[in-house]
């Protein structure tokens, strides 16, 4: 089974997501995810000052398989982005929980509770 840290929130769309101490949200792809994909070859960030709406896509995660859409797990604006993932996306096979992939300023903060936990994750990617 992929590893599921408990103090992190998911989507169904595999991205995991850390509240961050100054109100934003950290948010990566999910071990689960980097495991379907294979070894990762390529990381197409989004625009940093860039806001979207929440299940928007925004990222691209490609592997020598297959192209993965990632998408917004809440509404808010893009404030920076991990340039070491795209730089060597195979960070993110070796550790998909500190290889994150951008932060973002939610337009509602009560929008991260209403996320997956990590036994609901659990369930749906086994």
């Amino acid at each position: 089974m992929s590893n599921v840290p408990a103090n992190l929130k998911y989507t169904e769309s595999h991205e995991w997501v850390r509240a961050e101490a100054d109100g934003t949200v950290t948010v990566g792809i999910t071990d689960h995810a980097q495991e379907a994909l294979g070894d990762l070859v390529f990381v197409e960030l989004p625009e940093v000052g860039k806001s979207y709406a929440a299940g928007q896509e925004l990222a691209v995660v490609e592997s020598v398989k297959a192209a993965a859409d990632v998408y917004a797990p809440i509404a808010g604006e893009v404030t920076e982005v991990n340039q070491s993932a795209a730089d060597a996306p195979e960070s993110v096979n070796q550790d998909a929980y500190g290889a994150w992939l951008f932060k973002l300023k939610p337009a509602n903060a009560a929008d991260v509770d209403a996320l997956l936990d990590a036994a609901a994750y659990a369930k749906i990617s086994e």
